[in-house]
Parts: structure tokens; sequence; C-alpha cells
């Protein structure tokens, strides 16, 4: 699982933050979101479908498993 932050295209409005249920995310220094605790990331993608900057990607990672 990969969770990056384009802070290019973040304006630090803080919707990912208020949606993510294991609280992965907060704001920088500067007012820019950064991943905290990638490590409790459920990949719920509440983040990425919330962002209004599209400033936020969630890969999940492919193990070979079949559907």
């Amino acid at each position: 699982m990969a969770l990056t932050v384009n802070r290019k295209f973040c304006k630090g409005c803080g919707i990912c933050i208020a949606f993510c249920p294991k609280q992965v995310l907060d704001l920088d220094e500067v007012g820019k979101v950064y991943v905290k605790d990638e490590d409790k990331c459920i990949c719920c993608s509440l983040c990425e479908l919330r962002c209004p900057d599209l400033a936020i990607k969630v890969t999940k990672e492919d193990k070979g498993e079949k559907v």
C-alpha cells in the first residue's frame, strides 16, 4: 500500500483528515497535508475520494491474488 500526497495540489482544506477513520493524515507547519502514520492506513480511499484537489493517491499492492 502506498499513500501519497501531491503537496503542489494540496491547499490544506483538511477534508481528507476529517474523513480518515484511522487518523493517518495531519497538517504540517505550513498547512499542507502529510502522512502521519501510514501503518494505520486501511486503504479505504476515503481521503482520495473526498479530496477536492485530487492531491491524494492510494495505491493498493497487488499480491498476486486472483478473485
